[in-house]
């Protein structure tokens, strides 16, 4: 079932999400619901808070279109199995650490700021111990789209927006939008 996604402006946004300590239908039946809403909205993350829930799970899937090669490299439980056997991927309660210092600039959108674009500077390679929608432990490594894909995600599971990381000169760019999301936020959430 496709879900409502949350805008800027609406506060469990702003939430840091409680750890999974249920494994049950339920969660992936939210995690089910996540993967179709992320589709419909034509992205490649999402997040607990972006459809409403606080909680430490997010989904991620960026396979390249069919016969593309991955723009970035990676390693699942220590090897490298293809991204069908992986992606979809569901994250409950991730930790990341960064494995390589090396910045990159890069133009990141997010769901909850529709028409909002611009440039933020991630670390380039992480590791992220998590556990799957059974509570089975896993650790991924990324580099690339896929490695600023679970760092974007981790922080909304923390309550961080990636305005909050925005290059400032874009963050004035998009001012007005920015702005008309949050008063269209705080006007849906009085007419609840």
């Amino acid at each position: 079932m496709r879900l409502r996604v949350t805008y800027y402006g609406e506060p469990i946004l702003r939430e840091v999400g409680k750890p999974v300590t249920d494994f049950n239908d339920e969660l992936r039946q939210l995690a089910e619901d996540m993967f179709e809403t992320m589709y419909e909205e034509e992205g490649i993350g999402l997040a607990a808070q972006q459809v409403n829930e606080a909680l430490q799970l997010c989904v991620v899937d960026v396979r390249p279109p069919e016969g593309a090669e991955p723009a970035f490299d990676y390693s699942f439980d220590g090897k490298k199995p293809p991204l069908d056997l992986i992606m979809p991927l569901a994250l409950c309660n991730p930790k990341v650490a960064i494995i390589d210092d090396h910045e990159d600039v890069y133009e990141e959108g997010c769901l909850s700021f529709p028409d909002v674009r611009g440039k933020v500077v991630r670390k380039i390679g992480v590791r992220c111990a998590f556990q799957d929608l059974n509570g089975n432990p896993h650790v991924i490594e990324a580099d690339g789209l896929l490695g600023r894909c679970i760092l974007h995600e981790v922080d909304h599971l923390n309550g961080e927006l990636f305005i909050d990381k925005m290059d400032k000169r874009d963050l004035k760019k998009n001012e007005t939008r920015i702005k008309k999301l949050k008063r269209a936020s705080r006007d849906f959430l009085k007419g609840k």
